[in-house]
């Protein structure tokens, strides 16, 4: 078999995103038969030598998976949490094989997470070039002016960087708040969030509804349903 960067080989056996496993490297948390391991050039041939993250043996697996977690508020997108918080992982009760979440979605947040143990798709859903657009449901205080929406939808500097444009798809007065359905295909950060309150208009709750054209329609807040490869496409779908 040939060898393959070991960053690669983590994310293939379902341990996280090729990304994150770069992180995993740097900090320390893998080892090939014993040696820590902090390069990210280092290649390993699967099946002859032994590798661990965090002191746990790990193996490549064939078999990719896909879940879609409607996700509560409290608990954090990580396999771990130092604070001892929830982590998202104790959710997929009934779930065999070993999943991560693909991207974040902050603490507060609740809504659509993808849990999966295929590290390619998660690569290829949070990188830029791909515009994987993400539907979010906003309540917001005050109602926003048309030039207040404008602003959303041309970007935003936060950062010293504008952000792509957004899409408003609908805005809903329920006064004094009113609910607000914005589409993205960034994923900076709080980014939802940071940019309602540079329009004056701080977010109070926040949902995300969907990837592309797949959503979380009937599937409740705490509970998961496992997706087809064709329903892994919609991923991708921008729709009309």
């Amino acid at each position: 078999m040939e060898p393959v960067r070991l960053q690669k080989y983590l994310a293939a056996s379902g341990v996280t995103s090729r990304r994150k496993a770069e992180q995993f490297i740097l900090d320390g948390r893998v080892a090939v038969d014993g040696v820590t391991i902090t390069a990210l050039g280092t290649k390993i041939v699967p099946g002859k030598e032994s590798v661990t993250v965090d002191g746990k043996k790990i193996s490549e697996t064939t078999e990719k998976v896909y879940y879609l977690l409607n996700k509560p508020q409290g608990y954090v997108t990580t396999l771990s949490d130092p604070q001892g918080r929830p982590v998202v992982t104790e959710l997929m009760s009934g779930v065999k094989e070993r999943v991560f979440p693909v991207g974040r979605l902050d603490f507060n947040t609740e809504g659509a997470l993808l849990m999966t143990n295929d590290g390619g798709l998660a690569q290829k859903v949070m990188h830029p070039s791909f515009e994987t657009f993400k539907t979010y449901q906003a309540i917001i205080k005050g109602i926003p002016s048309k030039e207040k929406i404008a602003l959303l939808e041309k970007g935003l500097i936060i950062d010293g960087k504008r952000t792509a444009p957004a899409k408003v798809n609908s805005i809903t007065n329920r006064l004094p708040y009113c609910v607000a359905t914005i589409t993205i295909h960034e994923g900076r950060k709080h980014q939802v969030r940071i940019m309602f309150a540079k329009i004056g208009h701080p977010v109070t709750h926040l949902k995300r509804l969907a990837y592309g054209q797949l959503d979380i329609t009937n599937i409740k807040v705490g509970t998961y349903r496992q997706i087809t490869a064709d329903e892994v496409k919609l991923i991708f779908s921008k729709g009309e």
